[in-house]
């Protein structure tokens, strides 16, 4: 879909990294600038995230090499930095002299506190900015700590798809006006922009500021519970019609207190008898009995197992290629498919990007 886009990718650790994967599963050509050594050590020198893109070693510090990087921005659509405010600027690289460089470029930050406000260069981690984004507070059941997957709720949703959808609206605007533009992509503005779909529940009186006490995370209805043999089994039948499907397998549906599935009061009480419940059987038994249902049930899987899962295996969302357990690119289209190329290892197209930089002097 990208294809004939280029983005120019200054080497980062976690959602910049990701959001350039993206783009080149999306078509277009990313072109990491990696350091002469990793960032973070012990770090493979190939990553999952560099899958599809080209390698160049380049120091920043050097001017020759900075040279080539601004050859490199001039004929970019967009590029892609993750360091702290003010980094970029120190090396002479921020956005003033690249968009003098190339007025069309967009210039792409992601960055946990963004680039403004009293945080804005403090350090920071994933959990710190969906905690005080507000992201977090929904985060688990009452009673227990907020915790979400790692990196998936900030770094990634918050950061590397807001980044994402920003570049690209950049770049479709300066298609139309000649125009370039800096992204601005902060973790704490994205995940709390994220929360605008729960926030329409206050307006209905489903969002209680209380842990515990909304429609999504107190109800019996709305967690997941442990089997007999230690797995997990989701449920989240929160219409009433599936509802009625999810007693009906149990024959609970004559049962009055699991009648009043909207009853606060009942709900801790209710998710007690179906911990004992659940737990008297194997995961596969459940999945046996709900299968083919709309009750709105489905086993808590690990990536490995995920990889085996029927209706995932069905659509190849998970595959191993070269035995490196990976999630497809994501979304599809009718008219486009990408397989993206194994990760390089780090400077492994420098030589070919500089000929190809000579190439169009």
């Amino acid at each position: 879909m990208l294809k004939g886009t280029r983005i120019i990718e200054i080497e980062g650790i976690g959602p910049g990294p990701f959001a350039g994967m993206m783009l080149a599963d999306l078509g277009a050509e990313v072109i990491v600038v990696h350091r002469e050594e990793v960032p973070v050590a012990g770090m493979s020198d190939r990553s999952l995230l560099d899958r599809g893109k080209r390698s160049i070693v380049l120091d920043l510090k050097r001017p020759a090499d900075v040279a080539v990087l601004m050859k490199l921005v001039s004929g970019a659509d967009g590029l892609i930095e993750g360091f702290r405010p003010g980094v970029m600027e120190r090396l002479g690289l921020g956005p003033e002299p690249l968009l003098n460089e190339n007025p069309k470029l967009v210039y792409g930050r992601v960055t946990g506190w963004g680039q403004s406000g009293p945080k804005a260069k403090q350090a920071g981690h994933d959990l710190n900015y969906i905690a005080q984004s507000g992201a977090l507070w929904y985060a688990s059941l009452p009673g227990q700590a907020p915790f979400t997957p790692p990196t998936m709720l900030g770094d990634v949703a918050g950061g590397s798809l807001y980044l994402v959808a920003g570049m690209l609206a950049g770049m479709i605007n300066a298609i139309k006006t000649g125009q370039g533009t800096v992204v601005d992509a902060a973790i704490v503005d994205g995940s709390a922009h994220m929360m605008n779909l729960l926030m329409t529940l206050r307006s209905m009186g489903a969002l209680s500021e209380n842990r515990g006490q909304s429609l999504l995370d107190g109800p019996h209805w709305s967690r997941c519970y442990q089997c007999a043999d230690g797995k997990w089994l989701s449920v989240q039948c929160m219409e009433p019609q599936f509802y009625q499907q999810f007693l009906d397998v149990l024959g609970l549906q004559h049962d009055e207190a699991f009648l009043q599935q909207h009853n606060p009061a009942s709900w801790s009480n209710l998710s007690d008898r179906l911990t004992r419940l659940f737990s008297a059987h194997p995961l596969s038994h459940w999945l046996a009995l709900f299968e083919q249902t709309d009750a709105c049930v489905a086993p808590v899987h690990s990536p490995s197992q995920a990889l085996h899962d029927a209706h995932l295996a069905s659509r190849g969302t998970w595959s191993e290629p070269g035995g490196v357990l990976q999630a497809a690119p994501a979304p599809r289209f009718s008219s486009y498919q990408h397989s993206p190329g194994a990760p390089p290892r780090r400077g492994q197209h420098t030589e070919e990007i500089l000929a190809m930089l000579n190439r169009t002097d």
